[in-house]
Protein backbone atom coordinates (compact mmCIF):
# COMPACT_ATOMS: atom_id res chain seq x y z
CA UNK A 1 0.00 0.00 0.00
CA UNK A 2 1.37 3.42 -0.93
CA UNK A 3 -0.38 4.89 2.07
CA UNK A 4 2.10 3.31 4.45
CA UNK A 5 5.09 4.61 2.52
CA UNK A 6 3.85 8.05 1.86
CA UNK A 7 3.15 9.30 5.32
CA UNK A 8 5.82 11.35 7.01
CA UNK A 9 7.65 8.31 8.36
CA UNK A 10 9.40 10.46 10.98
CA UNK A 11 10.42 13.28 8.64
CA UNK A 12 9.92 16.80 9.96
CA UNK A 13 7.91 19.48 8.04
CA UNK A 14 10.41 22.35 7.84
CA UNK A 15 10.02 23.70 4.27
CA UNK A 16 7.91 26.71 3.36
CA UNK A 17 7.23 27.92 -0.20
CA UNK A 18 10.76 29.34 -0.52
CA UNK A 19 12.38 26.10 0.61
CA UNK A 20 10.27 23.98 -1.72
CA UNK A 21 10.86 26.27 -4.71
CA UNK A 22 14.60 26.62 -4.12
CA UNK A 23 15.08 22.85 -3.97
CA UNK A 24 13.42 22.55 -7.38
CA UNK A 25 15.42 25.48 -8.73
CA UNK A 26 18.65 23.86 -7.60
CA UNK A 27 17.94 20.91 -9.88
CA UNK A 28 17.20 23.07 -12.93
CA UNK A 29 20.35 25.19 -12.35
CA UNK A 30 20.72 27.20 -15.61
CA UNK A 31 24.16 28.50 -14.65
CA UNK A 32 25.47 24.96 -14.72
CA UNK A 33 23.59 23.42 -17.60
CA UNK A 34 24.47 25.93 -20.27
CA UNK A 35 28.11 25.11 -19.54
CA UNK A 36 27.71 21.35 -19.51
CA UNK A 37 25.14 20.69 -22.28
CA UNK A 38 26.20 23.21 -24.90
CA UNK A 39 28.87 20.88 -26.29
CA UNK A 40 26.46 17.92 -26.49
CA UNK A 41 23.90 20.05 -28.30
CA UNK A 42 26.48 21.55 -30.65
CA UNK A 43 27.87 18.07 -31.33
CA UNK A 44 24.55 16.50 -32.28
CA UNK A 45 24.24 15.73 -35.99
CA UNK A 46 22.09 13.64 -38.32
CA UNK A 47 23.78 12.07 -41.32
CA UNK A 48 26.71 14.42 -40.77
CA UNK A 49 24.53 17.55 -40.72
CA UNK A 50 24.53 19.49 -37.44
CA UNK A 51 21.22 20.23 -35.71
CA UNK A 52 22.71 22.98 -33.53
CA UNK A 53 21.12 25.88 -35.45
CA UNK A 54 17.86 24.85 -33.74
CA UNK A 55 19.33 24.81 -30.24
CA UNK A 56 17.12 27.62 -28.89
CA UNK A 57 13.94 26.39 -30.56
CA UNK A 58 14.66 22.87 -29.30
CA UNK A 59 14.94 24.28 -25.80
CA UNK A 60 11.64 26.13 -26.26
CA UNK A 61 9.91 22.92 -27.38
CA UNK A 62 11.30 21.09 -24.35
CA UNK A 63 10.05 23.96 -22.18
CA UNK A 64 6.52 23.51 -23.56
CA UNK A 65 6.69 19.81 -22.70
CA UNK A 66 7.99 20.68 -19.23
CA UNK A 67 5.14 23.11 -18.54
CA UNK A 68 2.51 20.59 -19.65
CA UNK A 69 4.05 18.04 -17.30
CA UNK A 70 4.53 20.58 -14.49
CA UNK A 71 0.83 21.44 -14.57
CA UNK A 72 0.01 17.73 -14.22
CA UNK A 73 2.37 17.38 -11.27
CA UNK A 74 0.96 20.46 -9.57
CA UNK A 75 -2.61 19.20 -10.02
CA UNK A 76 -1.74 15.78 -8.60
CA UNK A 77 0.16 17.33 -5.69
CA UNK A 78 -2.90 19.42 -4.88
CA UNK A 79 -5.22 16.41 -5.12
CA UNK A 80 -2.95 14.12 -3.07
CA UNK A 81 -1.14 16.29 -0.50
CA UNK A 82 -0.46 13.15 1.58
CA UNK A 83 1.87 11.77 -1.11
CA UNK A 84 4.82 12.56 1.17
CA UNK A 85 7.99 11.02 -0.25
CA UNK A 86 6.18 8.97 -2.88
CA UNK A 87 5.60 11.57 -5.64
CA UNK A 88 4.46 9.88 -8.88
CA UNK A 89 4.89 6.49 -7.23
CA UNK A 90 2.10 7.38 -4.79
CA UNK A 91 0.05 9.22 -7.41
CA UNK A 92 -0.13 6.11 -9.63
CA UNK A 93 -1.65 3.89 -6.94
CA UNK A 94 -3.94 6.58 -5.55
CA UNK A 95 -5.32 7.35 -9.03
CA UNK A 96 -6.23 3.68 -9.49
CA UNK A 97 -7.74 3.14 -6.05
CA UNK A 98 -9.81 6.31 -6.11
CA UNK A 99 -11.57 5.48 -9.36
CA UNK A 100 -15.28 4.79 -9.22
CA UNK A 101 -14.84 1.90 -11.69
CA UNK A 102 -13.69 -1.10 -9.65
CA UNK A 103 -11.93 -2.80 -12.58
CA UNK A 104 -9.01 -0.38 -12.11
CA UNK A 105 -8.34 -1.41 -8.51
CA UNK A 106 -6.49 -4.62 -9.24
CA UNK A 107 -3.86 -2.81 -11.31
CA UNK A 108 -2.91 -0.36 -8.54
CA UNK A 109 0.19 -2.18 -7.30
CA UNK A 110 1.53 -2.86 -10.80
CA UNK A 111 0.96 0.76 -11.80
CA UNK A 112 2.83 2.20 -8.81
CA UNK A 113 5.71 -0.26 -9.20
CA UNK A 114 6.15 0.48 -12.90
CA UNK A 115 6.19 4.22 -12.23
CA UNK A 116 8.54 3.93 -9.24
CA UNK A 117 10.97 1.54 -10.92
CA UNK A 118 11.05 3.56 -14.15
CA UNK A 119 11.65 6.81 -12.23
CA UNK A 120 15.04 5.43 -11.17
CA UNK A 121 16.26 5.72 -14.75
CA UNK A 122 16.11 9.43 -14.07
CA UNK A 123 16.50 9.86 -10.30
CA UNK A 124 19.43 7.43 -9.94
CA UNK A 125 21.25 8.21 -13.18
CA UNK A 126 20.94 12.00 -13.04
CA UNK A 127 23.17 12.63 -9.99
CA UNK A 128 25.86 10.41 -11.50
CA UNK A 129 25.63 12.43 -14.70
CA UNK A 130 26.16 15.60 -12.65
CA UNK A 131 29.22 14.06 -10.98
CA UNK A 132 30.58 13.22 -14.43
CA UNK A 133 30.17 16.72 -15.80
CA UNK A 134 31.69 18.18 -12.64
CA UNK A 135 34.71 15.96 -13.19
CA UNK A 136 34.86 17.19 -16.80
CA UNK A 137 34.76 20.78 -15.53
CA UNK A 138 37.68 20.11 -13.20
CA UNK A 139 39.59 18.48 -16.06
CA UNK A 140 38.99 21.57 -18.20
CA UNK A 141 40.28 23.86 -15.46
CA UNK A 142 43.25 21.58 -14.84
CA UNK A 143 44.17 21.79 -18.52
CA UNK A 144 43.75 25.58 -18.43
CA UNK A 145 46.31 25.74 -15.62
CA UNK A 146 48.62 23.31 -17.47
CA UNK A 147 48.20 20.57 -14.88
CA UNK A 148 49.26 17.52 -16.88
CA UNK A 149 47.58 15.05 -14.49
CA UNK A 150 44.18 16.49 -15.44
CA UNK A 151 44.28 14.60 -18.74
CA UNK A 152 44.71 11.22 -17.03
CA UNK A 153 41.69 8.94 -16.45
CA UNK A 154 42.69 8.43 -12.81
CA UNK A 155 42.25 12.17 -12.23
CA UNK A 156 38.61 12.00 -13.37
CA UNK A 157 38.00 8.93 -11.23
CA UNK A 158 39.34 10.59 -8.10
CA UNK A 159 37.34 13.77 -8.69
CA UNK A 160 34.13 11.77 -9.25
CA UNK A 161 34.65 9.64 -6.15
CA UNK A 162 35.58 12.48 -3.80
CA UNK A 163 32.77 14.74 -5.07
CA UNK A 164 30.17 11.98 -4.63
CA UNK A 165 31.26 11.38 -1.05
CA UNK A 166 31.29 15.07 -0.11
CA UNK A 167 27.85 15.74 -1.59
CA UNK A 168 26.52 12.60 0.06
CA UNK A 169 27.80 13.79 3.44
CA UNK A 170 25.79 17.02 3.11
CA UNK A 171 22.65 15.14 2.00
CA UNK A 172 23.11 12.77 4.94
CA UNK A 173 22.72 15.68 7.36
CA UNK A 174 19.20 16.51 6.21
CA UNK A 175 17.16 18.78 3.96
CA UNK A 176 17.44 22.00 5.98
CA UNK A 177 21.17 22.48 5.46
CA UNK A 178 20.82 21.46 1.83
CA UNK A 179 18.13 24.11 1.33
CA UNK A 180 20.34 26.90 2.67
CA UNK A 181 23.14 25.71 0.39
CA UNK A 182 20.75 25.78 -2.58
CA UNK A 183 19.62 29.34 -1.80
CA UNK A 184 23.18 30.65 -1.83
CA UNK A 185 24.10 28.74 -4.98
CA UNK A 186 20.98 29.90 -6.85
CA UNK A 187 21.68 33.56 -6.08
CA UNK A 188 25.30 33.23 -7.27
CA UNK A 189 24.56 31.36 -10.49
CA UNK A 190 21.59 33.48 -11.59
CA UNK A 191 23.61 36.66 -11.06
CA UNK A 192 26.50 35.21 -13.04
CA UNK A 193 24.37 33.97 -15.95
CA UNK A 194 22.60 37.32 -16.33
CA UNK A 195 25.99 39.03 -16.56
CA UNK A 196 27.39 36.49 -19.04
CA UNK A 197 24.27 36.55 -21.23
CA UNK A 198 24.16 40.35 -21.31
CA UNK A 199 27.88 40.59 -22.16
CA UNK A 200 27.52 38.02 -24.96
CA UNK A 201 24.81 40.15 -26.55
CA UNK A 202 26.83 43.33 -26.00
CA UNK A 203 29.85 41.72 -27.69
CA UNK A 204 27.81 41.02 -30.81
CA UNK A 205 26.51 44.59 -30.96
CA UNK A 206 30.05 45.86 -30.44
CA UNK A 207 31.45 43.76 -33.33
CA UNK A 208 29.16 44.27 -36.27
CA UNK A 209 31.81 43.90 -39.00
CA UNK A 210 34.68 41.53 -39.74
CA UNK A 211 32.95 38.54 -38.14
CA UNK A 212 30.70 35.95 -39.72
CA UNK A 213 28.15 34.93 -37.12
CA UNK A 214 26.43 31.54 -37.01
CA UNK A 215 23.03 33.24 -36.82
CA UNK A 216 22.32 36.24 -39.00
CA UNK A 217 20.20 37.81 -36.27
CA UNK A 218 17.79 37.15 -33.44
CA UNK A 219 15.11 35.82 -35.77
CA UNK A 220 17.47 33.09 -36.94
CA UNK A 221 17.82 31.94 -33.33
CA UNK A 222 14.18 31.97 -32.26
CA UNK A 223 12.58 30.67 -35.47
CA UNK A 224 12.93 26.95 -36.35
CA UNK A 225 15.05 25.94 -39.33
CA UNK A 226 13.90 22.31 -39.32
CA UNK A 227 11.09 20.73 -37.30
CA UNK A 228 13.01 17.46 -37.22
CA UNK A 229 16.07 19.18 -35.80
CA UNK A 230 13.94 20.97 -33.20
CA UNK A 231 12.71 17.60 -31.93
CA UNK A 232 16.22 16.15 -31.92
CA UNK A 233 17.58 19.12 -29.99
CA UNK A 234 14.69 18.79 -27.54
CA UNK A 235 15.74 15.23 -26.71
CA UNK A 236 18.87 16.73 -25.15
CA UNK A 237 17.41 20.04 -23.97
CA UNK A 238 14.98 18.31 -21.60
CA UNK A 239 18.02 17.58 -19.40
CA UNK A 240 18.23 21.31 -18.67
CA UNK A 241 14.67 21.49 -17.35
CA UNK A 242 14.08 18.34 -15.33
CA UNK A 243 13.82 18.76 -11.58
CA UNK A 244 10.73 20.93 -11.17
CA UNK A 245 8.73 17.81 -10.27
CA UNK A 246 11.21 16.65 -7.64
CA UNK A 247 9.64 18.70 -4.87
CA UNK A 248 6.60 16.41 -4.92
CA UNK A 249 8.89 13.98 -3.06
CA UNK A 250 9.31 16.60 -0.31
CA UNK A 251 5.65 16.57 0.69
CA UNK A 252 6.50 15.00 4.04
CA UNK A 253 8.88 17.87 4.79
CA UNK A 254 6.71 20.73 3.51
CA UNK A 255 4.81 22.76 6.10
CA UNK A 256 1.80 23.13 3.80
CA UNK A 257 2.20 20.59 0.96
CA UNK A 258 -1.23 21.20 -0.55
CA UNK A 259 -0.44 24.89 -1.03
CA UNK A 260 3.33 25.10 -1.44
CA UNK A 261 4.28 22.02 -3.48
CA UNK A 262 2.08 22.87 -6.53
CA UNK A 263 3.25 26.49 -6.42
CA UNK A 264 6.90 25.54 -6.02
CA UNK A 265 6.75 23.30 -9.11
CA UNK A 266 5.51 26.07 -11.40
CA UNK A 267 7.57 28.87 -9.84
CA UNK A 268 10.84 26.97 -10.29
CA UNK A 269 10.11 26.29 -13.94
CA UNK A 270 9.07 29.88 -14.66
CA UNK A 271 12.14 31.42 -12.99
CA UNK A 272 14.80 28.99 -14.19
CA UNK A 273 13.34 27.73 -17.46
CA UNK A 274 11.17 30.42 -18.99
CA UNK A 275 13.28 33.40 -17.88
CA UNK A 276 16.87 32.28 -17.25
CA UNK A 277 17.40 29.56 -19.84
CA UNK A 278 15.78 31.27 -22.81
CA UNK A 279 17.82 34.41 -22.14
CA UNK A 280 21.02 32.47 -21.56
CA UNK A 281 20.74 30.44 -24.76
CA UNK A 282 19.74 33.51 -26.74
CA UNK A 283 22.90 35.33 -25.67
CA UNK A 284 25.30 32.44 -26.25
CA UNK A 285 23.91 31.58 -29.70
CA UNK A 286 23.88 35.27 -30.63
CA UNK A 287 27.60 35.40 -29.79
CA UNK A 288 28.82 32.39 -31.81
CA UNK A 289 30.81 33.34 -34.91
CA UNK A 290 34.18 33.30 -36.67
CA UNK A 291 35.83 35.16 -33.76
CA UNK A 292 35.37 32.07 -31.59
CA UNK A 293 37.20 28.80 -32.23
CA UNK A 294 40.51 27.03 -32.40
CA UNK A 295 42.62 24.42 -34.14
CA UNK A 296 41.45 20.86 -34.75
CA UNK A 297 44.43 18.57 -35.33
CA UNK A 298 44.51 15.57 -37.62
CA UNK A 299 44.08 13.22 -34.63
CA UNK A 300 40.97 15.04 -33.44
CA UNK A 301 42.55 17.08 -30.62
CA UNK A 302 41.00 20.53 -30.27
CA UNK A 303 42.97 23.56 -29.02
CA UNK A 304 41.03 26.74 -28.24
CA UNK A 305 42.51 30.07 -29.41
CA UNK A 306 41.26 33.09 -27.50
CA UNK A 307 42.90 35.51 -29.94
CA UNK A 308 41.70 33.91 -33.17
CA UNK A 309 40.79 37.25 -34.77
CA UNK A 310 44.12 38.98 -34.18
CA UNK A 311 46.64 36.12 -34.25
CA UNK A 312 46.32 33.48 -36.95
CA UNK A 313 47.47 30.17 -35.43
CA UNK A 314 50.21 28.06 -36.95
CA UNK A 315 48.74 25.06 -38.77
CA UNK A 316 50.58 21.78 -39.05
CA UNK A 317 49.79 19.20 -41.71
CA UNK A 318 46.23 18.03 -41.32
CA UNK A 319 45.23 20.87 -38.96
CA UNK A 320 42.09 22.89 -39.59
CA UNK A 321 40.54 25.95 -38.00
CA UNK A 322 37.02 25.42 -36.67
CA UNK A 323 34.82 28.28 -35.49
CA UNK A 324 31.40 29.09 -34.08
CA UNK A 325 29.03 26.25 -33.27
CA UNK A 326 31.35 23.79 -35.00
CA UNK A 327 34.10 24.73 -32.55
CA UNK A 328 31.66 24.33 -29.65
CA UNK A 329 31.15 20.72 -30.65
CA UNK A 330 34.85 20.02 -29.98
CA UNK A 331 35.42 22.03 -26.80
CA UNK A 332 35.24 20.53 -23.30
CA UNK A 333 33.62 23.79 -22.17
CA UNK A 334 32.31 26.03 -24.97
CA UNK A 335 30.97 28.61 -22.52
CA UNK A 336 34.30 28.74 -20.73
CA UNK A 337 35.96 29.55 -24.05
CA UNK A 338 33.27 32.10 -24.85
CA UNK A 339 33.77 34.08 -21.64
CA UNK A 340 37.53 34.15 -22.31
CA UNK A 341 36.88 35.95 -25.61
CA UNK A 342 34.45 38.33 -23.90
CA UNK A 343 36.84 38.98 -21.01
CA UNK A 344 39.72 39.76 -23.36
CA UNK A 345 37.49 42.20 -25.23
CA UNK A 346 36.58 43.99 -22.01
CA UNK A 347 40.17 44.47 -20.88
CA UNK A 348 42.36 41.42 -21.23
CA UNK A 349 41.14 39.46 -18.23
CA UNK A 350 39.51 36.63 -20.19
CA UNK A 351 41.27 33.84 -18.31
CA UNK A 352 40.31 35.23 -14.91
CA UNK A 353 36.73 35.76 -16.03
CA UNK A 354 36.57 32.16 -17.21
CA UNK A 355 37.83 30.89 -13.84
CA UNK A 356 35.23 32.95 -11.96
CA UNK A 357 32.39 31.65 -14.13
CA UNK A 358 33.73 28.09 -13.89
CA UNK A 359 33.68 28.29 -10.08
CA UNK A 360 30.03 29.42 -10.08
CA UNK A 361 29.19 26.61 -12.49
CA UNK A 362 30.96 24.13 -10.23
CA UNK A 363 28.92 25.35 -7.28
CA UNK A 364 25.71 25.05 -9.29
CA UNK A 365 26.56 21.48 -10.32
CA UNK A 366 27.20 20.56 -6.69
CA UNK A 367 23.88 22.14 -5.72
CA UNK A 368 22.10 20.22 -8.46
CA UNK A 369 23.66 16.93 -7.42
CA UNK A 370 22.76 17.59 -3.80
CA UNK A 371 19.15 18.43 -4.67
CA UNK A 372 18.82 15.25 -6.73
CA UNK A 373 20.31 13.12 -3.97
CA UNK A 374 17.80 14.61 -1.55
CA UNK A 375 14.72 14.10 -3.72
CA UNK A 376 15.55 10.99 -5.75
CA UNK A 377 16.27 8.82 -2.71
CA UNK A 378 12.93 9.75 -1.17
CA UNK A 379 11.04 7.88 -3.89
CA UNK A 380 13.36 4.93 -3.30
CA UNK A 381 12.67 5.27 0.42
CA UNK A 382 8.92 5.11 -0.23
CA UNK A 383 9.38 1.95 -2.31
CA UNK A 384 11.61 0.46 0.39
CA UNK A 385 8.94 1.10 3.02
CA UNK A 386 6.50 -0.78 0.78
CA UNK A 387 9.08 -3.57 0.22
CA UNK A 388 8.91 -2.99 -3.53
CA UNK A 389 12.71 -2.63 -3.47
CA UNK A 390 15.07 -4.08 -0.81
CA UNK A 391 13.67 -2.99 2.56
CA UNK A 392 16.98 -1.58 3.85
CA UNK A 393 16.49 1.27 1.34
CA UNK A 394 13.41 2.25 3.35
CA UNK A 395 15.35 2.85 6.56
CA UNK A 396 15.31 6.33 8.13
CA UNK A 397 18.20 7.76 10.14
CA UNK A 398 17.24 8.17 13.80
CA UNK A 399 18.95 11.55 14.26
CA UNK A 400 18.79 13.28 10.87
CA UNK A 401 15.50 11.76 9.63
CA UNK A 402 16.88 11.05 6.15
CA UNK A 403 16.83 7.79 4.13
CA UNK A 404 20.51 7.27 4.90
CA UNK A 405 20.94 3.79 3.42
CA UNK A 406 19.47 4.90 0.09
CA UNK A 407 21.81 7.92 0.14
CA UNK A 408 24.85 5.70 0.74
CA UNK A 409 23.93 3.41 -2.16
CA UNK A 410 23.24 6.34 -4.48
CA UNK A 411 26.56 7.98 -3.58
CA UNK A 412 28.40 4.85 -4.71
CA UNK A 413 26.35 4.57 -7.89
CA UNK A 414 26.85 8.26 -8.66
CA UNK A 415 30.61 7.84 -8.42
CA UNK A 416 30.54 4.91 -10.87
CA UNK A 417 28.28 6.70 -13.36
CA UNK A 418 30.37 9.86 -13.00
CA UNK A 419 33.58 7.98 -13.78
CA UNK A 420 31.95 6.48 -16.89
CA UNK A 421 30.71 9.91 -18.06
CA UNK A 422 34.02 11.70 -17.63
CA UNK A 423 36.35 9.21 -19.32
CA UNK A 424 36.77 7.34 -22.57
CA UNK A 425 35.68 3.70 -22.33
CA UNK A 426 36.88 1.25 -24.94
CA UNK A 427 35.94 2.62 -28.36
CA UNK A 428 33.76 5.34 -26.81
CA UNK A 429 35.18 8.83 -26.40
CA UNK A 430 34.28 10.97 -23.38
CA UNK A 431 31.65 12.84 -25.40
CA UNK A 432 30.10 9.46 -26.34
CA UNK A 433 29.89 8.22 -22.76
CA UNK A 434 28.48 11.55 -21.61
CA UNK A 435 25.88 11.48 -24.41
CA UNK A 436 24.89 7.89 -23.62
CA UNK A 437 24.25 8.61 -19.95
CA UNK A 438 22.43 11.83 -20.87
CA UNK A 439 20.12 9.87 -23.17
CA UNK A 440 19.44 7.21 -20.52
CA UNK A 441 18.46 9.93 -18.05
CA UNK A 442 16.34 11.72 -20.65
CA UNK A 443 14.53 8.58 -21.79
CA UNK A 444 13.77 7.87 -18.14
CA UNK A 445 12.46 11.42 -17.86
CA UNK A 446 10.18 11.09 -20.89
CA UNK A 447 8.81 7.79 -19.57
CA UNK A 448 8.20 9.17 -16.07
CA UNK A 449 6.70 12.44 -17.30
CA UNK A 450 4.51 10.69 -19.86
CA UNK A 451 3.17 8.25 -17.25
CA UNK A 452 2.51 11.10 -14.80
CA UNK A 453 0.46 12.94 -17.43
CA UNK A 454 -1.44 9.68 -18.00
CA UNK A 455 -1.99 9.32 -14.24
CA UNK A 456 -3.57 12.78 -14.23
CA UNK A 457 -6.17 11.56 -16.72
CA UNK A 458 -7.05 8.67 -14.40
CA UNK A 459 -6.95 10.70 -11.19
CA UNK A 460 -9.42 13.41 -12.19
CA UNK A 461 -13.00 12.43 -12.94
CA UNK A 462 -15.96 14.66 -13.59
CA UNK A 463 -17.03 14.09 -9.99
CA UNK A 464 -13.64 15.24 -8.64
CA UNK A 465 -13.88 18.65 -6.91
CA UNK A 466 -12.33 21.34 -9.09
CA UNK A 467 -12.47 19.22 -12.26
CA UNK A 468 -11.58 21.16 -15.42
CA UNK A 469 -11.64 19.95 -19.00
CA UNK A 470 -8.64 22.15 -19.82
CA UNK A 471 -6.46 21.23 -16.83
CA UNK A 472 -7.48 17.59 -16.46
CA UNK A 473 -8.09 16.48 -20.04
CA UNK A 474 -6.51 18.81 -22.61
CA UNK A 475 -3.23 19.45 -20.76
CA UNK A 476 -2.58 15.80 -19.72
CA UNK A 477 -3.34 14.47 -23.20
CA UNK A 478 -1.03 17.08 -24.72
CA UNK A 479 1.62 16.12 -22.15
CA UNK A 480 1.37 12.42 -23.00
CA UNK A 481 1.64 13.15 -26.72
CA UNK A 482 4.61 15.49 -26.24
CA UNK A 483 6.54 12.95 -24.18
CA UNK A 484 5.77 10.13 -26.61
CA UNK A 485 6.93 12.37 -29.48
CA UNK A 486 10.24 12.98 -27.69
CA UNK A 487 10.71 9.24 -27.08
CA UNK A 488 10.08 8.52 -30.73
CA UNK A 489 12.50 11.31 -31.58
CA UNK A 490 15.28 9.56 -29.64
CA UNK A 491 14.57 6.25 -31.41
CA UNK A 492 14.33 7.88 -34.83
CA UNK A 493 17.53 9.80 -34.18
CA UNK A 494 19.33 6.54 -33.56
CA UNK A 495 17.90 4.91 -36.68
CA UNK A 496 18.75 7.62 -39.21
CA UNK A 497 21.86 9.34 -37.85
CA UNK A 498 24.59 6.78 -38.38
CA UNK A 499 28.05 6.85 -36.84
CA UNK A 500 28.62 7.54 -33.15
CA UNK A 501 25.18 9.12 -32.69
CA UNK A 502 23.44 5.87 -33.63
CA UNK A 503 25.78 3.88 -31.41
CA UNK A 504 25.18 6.18 -28.45
CA UNK A 505 21.40 5.93 -28.86
CA UNK A 506 21.58 2.14 -29.16
CA UNK A 507 23.66 1.87 -25.98
CA UNK A 508 21.24 4.13 -24.08
CA UNK A 509 18.11 2.33 -25.27
CA UNK A 510 19.75 -1.03 -24.56
CA UNK A 511 20.40 0.00 -20.96
CA UNK A 512 16.80 1.21 -20.58
CA UNK A 513 15.46 -2.10 -21.93
CA UNK A 514 17.65 -4.10 -19.55
CA UNK A 515 16.60 -1.98 -16.56
CA UNK A 516 12.88 -2.33 -17.34
CA UNK A 517 13.32 -6.08 -17.87
CA UNK A 518 15.09 -6.40 -14.52
CA UNK A 519 12.18 -4.56 -12.92
CA UNK A 520 9.70 -7.12 -14.22
CA UNK A 521 11.85 -10.01 -13.00
CA UNK A 522 12.43 -8.39 -9.60
CA UNK A 523 8.72 -7.73 -9.02
CA UNK A 524 7.79 -11.30 -9.96
CA UNK A 525 10.47 -12.87 -7.74
CA UNK A 526 9.85 -10.49 -4.85
CA UNK A 527 6.11 -11.06 -4.97
CA UNK A 528 6.57 -14.80 -4.89
CA UNK A 529 9.01 -14.58 -1.97
CA UNK A 530 6.68 -12.29 0.00
CA UNK A 531 3.60 -14.23 -1.11
CA UNK A 532 2.02 -11.04 -2.43
CA UNK A 533 -0.40 -10.91 -5.34
CA UNK A 534 0.59 -8.83 -8.35
CA UNK A 535 -3.02 -7.80 -8.86
CA UNK A 536 -5.43 -6.69 -6.15
CA UNK A 537 -8.37 -9.01 -5.83
CA UNK A 538 -10.60 -6.32 -4.34
CA UNK A 539 -10.66 -2.62 -3.59
CA UNK A 540 -8.30 -2.15 -0.57
CA UNK A 541 -9.45 1.38 0.30
CA UNK A 542 -9.07 4.93 -0.94
CA UNK A 543 -5.85 6.93 -0.55
CA UNK A 544 -7.08 10.48 -1.18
Amino acid sequence: MAQSSSTTGGMKPTLGLTGVTVNAMALIAPGAFLWLTFQIQANQSVNGIATSMDMWTGLFAALVLAFLTAICYSQLANLYPRAGTGSSYYFAEAAMLNRTETNHYRFARVAKFVVGWTSHLYYWIYPGLMIGVFSTLVQYLGGAFNISAASQPAFAWIVALVTSILVGMVAYRGITGSTMTSIVINVIQITCLVIVGALAIAYRFGHTSGITYAHSGLSSIVLPHSLKNVIFQSTIAILLLVGFESVTALGAEAKNPKRNVPRGILLALVIQGLICYLFEYLGSNFFMGSQYGGVLSANGTYTFKADLLTNHPHLAAGDTIVTGLNASAHSLAPIGDMVQVIGNWLGGFGFGFMVIVAVTVGLAIIGTTLACLNTGVRVTYAMGRDKEVPSFLGMLHGKYAVPHMAIIVLVGLSALVGIYCATSVGSFSAIDTLTQVTLVSNVGTFLLYGMTCLITLFAFQRSTPGYSVLMHRVVPIAGVLANVLMLLGVVYLGVISGGSTTTDVEVALGFVAVWLGLGGVYMAVSSQRQQRALLHAAHPGQLA
